[in-house]
């Protein structure tokens, strides 16, 4: 069967294995292939009968839970565009997204999740009863405009929604044949069969969990354990309950082996285990190895390319900490390369985004004369054709697994009326996870304070973007030309983070 739509696997399960295991919910209910793939055939019904458009975008307030998978399928069975976002962010952020995404529909996974309960009570949602699940739903709206469907797999199937570097929302266009390729890929490099069950921690609704996770298992068949959120010890008892592919980011694996005891995990089926989305600490590398008892790989991606770049295959003890090379079919090179072998990241291949949603500037910006994506990272390629990340150039912070721009939380610090301008960098933290860390220049310190500041962005922004420590000054270290100088701020503001740290 040639594949499309990204709902075709899940059609090719229902054909071949119904009465596989494809999904074990958050509550402890299981699927079988053919008991999703119905779902998602009444879920589509009535979504079209609640007019939802091919072209239209619907908007699912979401954690991990078998509803943001019916949803997704849904969409694409309708040639309508998901946009999954965190149910976690604040109204004020819900709110610049859908007024860029323009969605026709919006769906809440009340059931999940309470900060998608408070959205849809603010937005005055209906409740809708599904077979996989209790949710709340609003719209249509009338305003919005269906864009173009295009034949064949490029066809938008997800617009998953980075603020990026101007600390604006950008809305990533993942195409059919983008997440076809993705999963295909992440399913083959880890491979994953229908004898496997995957561990569903990643959030779905960012890039890594949507790909690596959902897309690879239903086109392996395997079966996905999904959990709204990540909880150490609920990790531990499913890894001793049969786990066998766990896919997760550096602070989590930290955390599993915290709740372990650090001790060497008790044999089971685990067999595969994937770090990603922070840089690896070669030491913690080891440590990780001899707990989970099997090789840890590592690999580099982002939203635009459809998580996937690069990736290990390093037997256990092995002490590369590098990005791995590039996947098949995925072309690599490296731009304005200087003396130490460092350049721009670029990137070209079926993995690549088509591009920013309603936004020509940037896509064009993103793409150089010959179609190679500019990443805007740094990194080297050693001898052996392995990915080294040195640096990134956009300053994006990654905390907990999550991104965080620079830009944004600058934004919403400088939105306060007392402060002048806000200087945020990350800082690396124990388990290769990174802290934010927000320099305020402030009009007059002593009649604004750090609670005041962290009460202010509370409001604006989501937990994991929220400051770890903010710095409150008459004056940030700059250039002749005014530019804040971001590498010296930890430097010049020491004390005063050693003050806070000791306090």
């Amino acid at each position: 069967m040639t594949m499309t739509r990204i709902h075709d696997p899940l059609d090719t399960q229902r054909s071949t294995r119904p009465d596989a295991p494809a999904l074990r919910d958050h509550d402890g209910r299981t699927f079988t292939y053919g008991e999703l793939s119905a779902a998602v055939d009444v879920l589509s019904a009535e979504l079209k009968a609640r007019d939802l458009r091919p072209g239209d975008r619907l908007l699912i307030l979401a954690e991990n839970c078998a509803a943001l998978v019916g949803l997704i399928m849904a969409a694409s069975r309708l040639d309508a565009v998901a946009v999954p976002v965190n149910a976690r962010m604040t109204e004020h952020e819900l709110h610049r997204i859908a007024d860029h995404a323009d969605p026709r529909l919006t769906v809440y996974l009340t059931h999940v999740s309470p900060q998608a309960r408070t959205h849809a009570e603010i937005a005055d949602a209906a409740g809708w009863n599904t077979l996989l699940g209790s949710l709340a739903i609003a719209g249509p709206r009338p305003s919005a405009t269906p864009e173009p469907v295009a034949a064949g797999p490029e066809q938008t199937a997800v617009i998953l929604y980075t603020t990026g570097s101007t600390g604006t929302p950008k809305g990533v266009m993942l195409s059919h044949a983008n997440l076809l390729f993705g999963g295909q890929t992440s399913a083959r490099m880890r491979e994953i069969t229908p004898d496997d069950l995957i561990l569903g921690v990643l959030p779905m609704t960012h890039v890594f969990g949507l790909t690596s996770m959902m897309i690879a298992s239903t086109v392996a068949g395997a079966e996905l354990w999904l959990f709204p959120r990540f909880s150490a010890p609920a990790v531990v008892e499913a890894l001793q309950a049969g786990v066998s592919v766990l896919p997760a980011v550096p602070q989590m694996h930290a955390l599993i082996m915290e709740e372990a005891g650090g001790t060497r995990l008790p044999p089971g089926r685990l067999r595969y285990v994937s770090s990603g989305a922070a840089p690896l600490d070669p030491d913690w590398k080891r440590r990780a190895e001899a707990f989970y008892g099997v090789a840890l790989q590592n690999g580099y991606g982002l939203t635009e390319t459809t998580a996937g770049v690069t990736l290990t295959t390093n037997p256990p003890g092995v002490p590369d900490v590098s990005v791995g090379p590039a996947l098949p079919g995925v072309e690599l090179r490296l731009r304005d390369v200087g003396p130490d072998g460092v350049g721009e990241i670029q990137t070209r291949g079926p993995h690549v985004m088509p591009g920013y949603f309603r936004n020509p500037e940037a896509t064009a910006a993103a793409f150089d004369a010959d179609g190679f994506l500019c990443t805007g990272d740094l990194g080297r390629i050693d001898e052996d054709g392995n990915l080294h990340i040195a640096g990134r150039a956009r300053e994006l912070i990654i905390r907990g697994g999550f991104n965080v721009y620079p830009p944004e939380v600058e934004a919403a610090l400088n939105d306060h009326p007392r402060v002048v301008q806000t200087a945020v960098i990350g800082r690396k933290v124990e388990g290769g996870n990174e802290e934010v860390l927000a320099f305020c220049q402030a009009d007059d310190p002593g009649r604004v304070s750090e609670k005041d500041l962290r009460e202010h962005v509370a409001e604006r922004l989501s937990p994991y973007k929220r400051p770890t420590r903010i710095i409150v000054t008459t004056m940030l270290p700059t250039s002749p030309n005014g530019k804040v100088l971001k590498q010296k701020l930890v430097e010049t503001f020491r004390d005063a983070l050693d003050t806070q740290e000791k306090g």
